[in-house]
């Protein structure tokens, strides 16, 4: 049977289309979600996609963290589900209480796209199992609130468990805290990712093919779980 990973759409989701492309490619089969869905169709996973959600009116992720489909999502999260967060779906992710801390606007006050270079730190959750401690990769980075922050206490505790799934190599971009560009819950199955991986899984269009493996990854977690 062929894993079947959800990507919601928002209002004002951008990067939806390309986030169910890279589930194809993986090899799973990628399903459309509404954001006024409760209920999720059967997915095994869920993908919230980079864009302005909502228009990022208010705060960025803060009034999508309240739709229909997040209060399903969070139940399932917190079940074990696995869950992804590109960009504005880490800023959901963290606005949702999934993951600790917030994201805030870039240090230089500029919005930043560019293909950044990222060093995988922990290889053991639900989307990183295809890759190895360590591992440098590139995907593309845009953001214009991407500095990821939380107080002194919860980064000493996401790096003494962990949970600092990966880190800026080559310049911090948006001043996030000790460079972290993502990070993971307690469990392993919740990961926010400011750069987006769905950007890099065709070498036509991509910088590399790094990002495919957060993808494959998923998979891999859910056929052998």
């Amino acid at each position: 049977m062929t894993t079947r990973i959800g990507v919601v759409t928002f209002p004002g989701s951008l990067d939806d289309r390309d986030a169910r492309r890279a589930v194809g490619i993986a090899g799973g089969e990628a399903v459309a979600l509404w954001h006024r869905d409760k209920d999720l169709h059967q997915v095994d996973a869920v993908v919230l996609p980079g864009g302005f959600s909502y228009g990022d009116y208010l705060r960025c992720g803060a009034i999508a963290r309240f739709s229909p489909v997040m209060q399903t999502i969070i139940e399932q999260a917190k079940a074990g589900m696995p869950v992804l967060g590109i960009c504005n779906g880490f800023q959901v992710l963290c606005e949702s209480h999934l993951l600790p801390g917030a994201l805030t606007r870039n240090d230089h006050l500029h919005f930043l796209c560019r293909d950044q270079r990222l060093t995988v730190e922990n290889a053991d959750t639900a989307w990183t199992l295809d890759y190895a401690r360590g591992q440098e990769i590139t995907v593309p980075l845009k953001n214009g609130e991407g500095g990821y922050v939380a107080d002194e206490h919860t980064l000493d505790a996401l790096e003494a468990e962990g949970r600092v799934v990966a880190r800026y190599q080559g310049g911090n971009p948006n001043g996030s805290r000790r460079d972290i560009a993502g990070i993971t819950n307690e469990a392993g199955n919740v990961v926010g990712l400011m750069p987006h991986p769905e950007h890099a899984v065709e070498a036509l269009t991509g910088p590399t093919t790094d990002g495919l493996g957060f993808f494959t990854s998923a998979l891999k977690k859910l056929v052998t779980s």
